[in-house]
């Protein structure tokens, strides 16, 4: 799908009712002019994901796999059509702020889907919490979300820090490593991804040897390397995502490190990058809550589907926005499209399942998914499932008052 014009600005995207007018075009069939006043307005979407930078990739999968879902639902949300208002956020979180509103105030959207990275998926949520348009966090993994900054019109579609952290700190310990190096990306989700790591490593008598946080969005990691070599630990877990993943793997197989030092990491280190990846990446274990390899008929329908309407392979981030469509879908179902009725919207939302390509999930009271963490390792090229390591894992919601 075609990219904004200009980074930063919003573009109307029309889905087409051909279909559902039975093969005729509008301009061939005459409609009553009372018919056309009758018709209820379209709902409108509002998309706060990236498409420039190092995220840009993930923002094309979530946008179009939330698309995909609609189009499969007739395009409409409860009977209504839909138009979609979609702006670039360029994972920058200054312009957060500023993007948001202009969603909320000028566009007037019902719903709101972002966002990728953590710190513009709290500036929206401190603007829509509340009161605030409907919102689905499809990426963003900020612990507070569903936290500190958790209120009844915010979902999420993805994960939590700890949920796909906190699991891998029990697998390494289970693998058999004892002393551990933490790298990772420092802003907000990186230092929650190392401290969850952290805590089930240290809690079952690991030790961490030492922390190498390096500066975001910085793809630069040889100095970083080298004092890792230097340290020598049992294994190395780390936080990166999206082009940064791709760099770090390459760089940590030609430094030496493959076989010398085992690679662990949220799940993102090799997701939806491992053909740019290559052979660095085998043998890579990572924690997460889906892997591609899944055989489950919602999971080989959806990537059928996602490669028919893109031409790209699904990753996780494809499944995010594929469920927030879908919670979208079944919420407005609920309450026959209307918008107006917000409390049987939300508690129609937060009551129901999902049937993920993941396995199937539900949200728990914080709007955040319950569901299974996976061991994978890459084999082969894909991220194989070793074992299910955390099941229907839910996160702690510190700091929620709806809990």
């Amino acid at each position: 799908m075609k990219k904004p014009a200009h980074p930063g600005v919003s573009r109307r995207r029309f889905l087409r009712n051909a279909a559902v007018l039975g093969g005729a075009t509008a301009a061939a069939t005459f409609v009553p002019t009372r018919y056309i006043i009758a018709r209820p307005a379209k709902v409108k979407v509002g998309i706060l994901l990236p498409y420039t930078g190092v995220y840009a990739k993930l923002g094309e999968n979530i946008r179009d796999a939330l698309m995909l879902r609609i189009r499969q639902n007739d395009g409409r949300l409860g009977g209504r059509e839909v138009e979609f208002v979609d702006i670039d956020s360029q994972a920058k979180p200054p312009l957060a702020p500023e993007l948001t509103n202009r969603l909320v105030h000028k566009e007037k959207v019902d719903f709101i889907v972002g966002a990728v990275h953590s710190l513009v998926g709290m500036a929206m949520a401190k603007i829509v919490g509340g009161d605030g348009p409907i919102t689905v966090i499809a990426n963003a993994g900020a612990d507070q979300l569903t936290g500190s900054l958790c209120a009844p019109n915010i979902f999420r579609t993805s994960f939590s820090a700890y949920q796909t952290s906190f699991p891998c700190g029990k697998a390494v310990y289970e693998d058999g490593h004892r002393e551990v190096v933490l790298m990772y990306w420092n802003y907000g989700f990186g230092k929650q991804a190392a401290a969850a790591f952290k805590e089930a490593f240290v809690a079952r008598g690991g030790k961490i040897v030492k922390e190498i946080p390096t500066p975001f969005p910085e793809v630069e990691f040889q100095a970083y390397l080298t004092e890792l070599a230097a340290i020598r630990p049992d294994a190395v877990f780390t936080f990166y995502a999206g082009g940064g993943a791709v760099k770090y793997v390459k760089d940590y197989a030609a430094a030496g490190l493959k076989d010398a030092i085992a690679l662990y990491g949220a799940g993102f280190l090799t997701e939806g990058v491992l053909k740019a990846q290559g052979a660095a990446a085998e043998g890579v274990r990572t924690t997460l809550h889906y892997a591609d390899t899944l055989d489950n008929p919602a999971n080989r329908r959806f990537k059928r589907a996602f490669r028919e309407a893109t031409g790209r392979d699904a990753d996780v981030y494809a499944v995010q926005g594929y469920d927030a469509g879908s919670l979208l879908v079944q919420g407005m179902a609920a309450v026959g499209g209307d918008t107006g009725a917000r409390a049987e919207l939300i508690r129609a939302m937060e009551s129901t399942t999902i049937d993920s390509p993941r396995g199937p999930f539900t949200f728990s009271k914080a709007h955040n998914p319950i569901q299974d963490i996976y061991l994978r390792e890459v084999q082969n090229g894909e991220n194989r499932v070793l074992r299910i390591v955390a099941p229907r894992l839910e996160d702690p919601a510190k700091g929620c008052r709806m809990t």
